[in-house]
C-alpha cells in the first residue's frame, strides 16, 4: 500500500525493471476476462489516473454479440470508453507470457465512484457490508471441466459440435490418465502457483478429459480473483499443448456437467463464525441463519449455476 509520500511497492519493481509493457485485465459482465498491454509510460499514467476501457464489455455476451434493450451502456450511447482503475494490489507476473507484470482492475464512475455492473465492484460492495457486522467472508473455490484437443481454427471447423476428448473413458482420480498429459498437468499446478493461484489438489475427475483442481482458500475478494485468473490461465496454458479447456456447465447430455464449488465461512478474524462445538451438528446460529438465508434466494442464484 502506497502513502501520499511513497510510491506503491508494485509502481517502483516496474520502474525498477527493464519490461517494456505491463498486462491489465478486468472483468466483464458475464465473468469473462478482458484485458490488454499497456506500455510502461502509459501504465505509470494509469497507476494514477486510470485507464480508458470501452464499456462495451458491460454490453455484449460472451461471443460479442451485443445484447438489445440495454440500459448501462449500448449501441445507443455509442460504447464509450469507461474508466479502469488499477488494483495495484493485485501486482503478479504471468510466468507463462514471459513473467510480464499483471494487474487486475475495477471500473469507476467519472467522479471515482464504483461502476455500477463492474462484477469486481458489486463484490466489493456486499464484502462492505458484512465488514460492518464484524465479518470477513472466506472462500475456496473448486472447478471441475472438459478438456478438449483442439484449436480455435479446428473448433470453428467443427462449428461447435463434436469435439475431441483429451482422453477417453470415465477416469476420475486416475494417476494413468495425469499420466497422459504430464506436461500440461504439471504446468497446471506449478505454474498457477508462480501466478498467484496457489492449487491445494489436482486430479482427473469423472469423465473423458475431464479434471477438477481446488484452488487454496482466501479472503472472499482474493478467491474471486483467484477463481477468474485461473479459469483465463488454464486456457493460456493449455494453448501451449494445443488443448482447449472449457468451463461451460453442460456441453453434452452423455456427460456429467462441469460443477463448480463455492466453499464459504464467515470469520471475526480469529475464529470461523460458522462453528459451534456446543451443537449435535457443530453449526452456529449465525451459520444457520446463513445457509436459510441461501435456501430462500436459491432461485435468485440458479442462473449462476
Amino acid at each position: 500500500m502506497a502513502t501520499k509520500n511513497q510510491e506503491h511497492p508494485a509502481v517502483a519493481a516496474v520502474r525498477a525493471s527493464d519490461t517494456p509493457k505491463v498486462k491489465v485485465a478486468c472483468s466483464d459482465i458475464d465473468g469473462i476476462l478482458r484485458g490488454k498491454y499497456l506500455h510502461r509510460d502509459k501504465f505509470f499514467g494509469a497507476a494514477d489516473g486510470g485507464f480508458g476501457f470501452c464499456d462495451v464489455v458491460f454490453g455484449w455476451d460472451s461471443g460479442d454479440q451485443c445484447y438489445d434493450n440495454t440500459q448501462v451502456t449500448g449501441w445507443q450511447h455509442g460504447f464509450p470508453d469507461a474508466l479502469a482503475r488499477i488494483d495495484l494490489d493485485t501486482a503478479r507476473h504471468v510466468p507463462w507470457d514471459g513473467g510480464v507484470p499483471f494487474f487486475l482492475g475495477d471500473f469507476i464512475t467519472a467522479d471515482g465512484g464504483p461502476y455500477p455492473v463492474c462484477p469486481r465492484q458489486t463484490l466489493k460492495r456486499v464484502l462492505k457490508r458484512a465488514q460492518k457486522l464484524g465479518l470477513q467472508a472466506m472462500c475456496g473455490l473448486e472447478f471441475e471441466w472438459f478438456n478438449f484437443l483442439e484449436t480455435p481454427h479446428s473448433w470453428a471447423e467443427k462449428k461447435g459440435v463434436g469435439p475431441t476428448n483429451l482422453t477417453p473413458g470415465m477416469f476420475g482420480y486416475s494417476l494413468l490418465r495425469m499420466a497422459d498429459n504430464r506436461l500440461f498437468f504439471n504446468a497446471l499446478m506449478d505454474e498457477m502457483a508462480a501466478f498467484g493461484v496457489p492449487i491445494e489438489g489436482l486430479h482427473t475427475e469423472t469423465g473423458p478429459g475431464v479434471y477438477e483442481a481446488a484452488i487454496t482458500f482466501s479472503e472472499a475478494l482474493e478467491a474471486a480473483d483467484r477463481a477468474i485468473l485461473f479459469k483465463t490461465g488454464a486456457k493460456e496454458i493449455g494453448k501451449r499443448f494445443g488443448i482447449m479447456p472449457s468451463f461451460m456447465a453442460k456441453w453434452s447430455a452423455q456427460y456429467p456437467g462441469c460443477s463448480g464449488h463455492i466453499h464459504q465461512s464467515l470469520s471475526d478474524g480469529k475464529r470461523n463464525l460458522f462453528y459451534d462445538a456446543k451443537d449435535k451438528r457443530s453449526m452456529s446460529k449465525l451459520f444457520e441463519s446463513y445457509l436459510a438465508g441461501q435456501v430462500a434466494c436459491l432461485m435468485e442464484f440458479a442462473p449462476l449455476f
